[in-house]
């Protein structure tokens, strides 16, 4: 049998109700089930099943900002640019061919890998990346860490 609703469609452009009657057939959302997301735990509930199953219901927990740790960083390319600043003000030393600097005592608590280092530095951190690691002892210097990270 041929569907009618094809042929509807392409020959009665113009036509207030294409074939539906007078009285509001196929005009309202009604007869697609609603707006918007209307129906998704009733008669659109086999949809929501096959096509967006994690649409309901929580997964996991979100800690709250205000408590989340967070950690005071600092880049390998910034303590190099602040290096003479500390030496001066007495917060780091100058040794042979290279410095020494304690970043706990200035407040920081992670050394990341960005930026460059031109001259050995032994750093002393609570956390550091590999990154950090790998540029601070390929120029000849050292990290102490008390945990590294990846």
């Amino acid at each position: 049998m041929v569907v009618r609703r094809e042929k509807k469609r392409k020959s009665l452009r113009g036509w207030r109700t294409h074939g539906w009657g007078r009285v509001g057939q196929h005009r309202r959302s009604g007869s697609r089930g609603g707006r918007g997301r209307a129906g998704y735990h009733k008669h659109y509930w086999s949809w929501v099943v096959k096509y967006a199953p994690d649409w309901f219901g929580k997964r996991g927990f979100t800690r709250p900002p205000r408590i989340q740790p967070r950690l005071k960083c600092i880049n390998v390319g910034e303590l190099w640019e602040r290096i003479e600043e500390w030496v001066s003000a007495g917060l780091a030393k100058r040794l042979d061919g290279g410095y020494e600097v304690d970043l706990t005592k200035l407040g920081y608590e992670k050394l990341l890998g960005r930026g460059r280092v031109d001259k050995p530095l032994t750093v002393k951190i609570y956390t550091v990346s590999k990154i950090a690691v790998k540029k601070i002892e390929a120029i000849g210097g050292k990290v102490i860490a008390m945990m590294e990270e990846e």
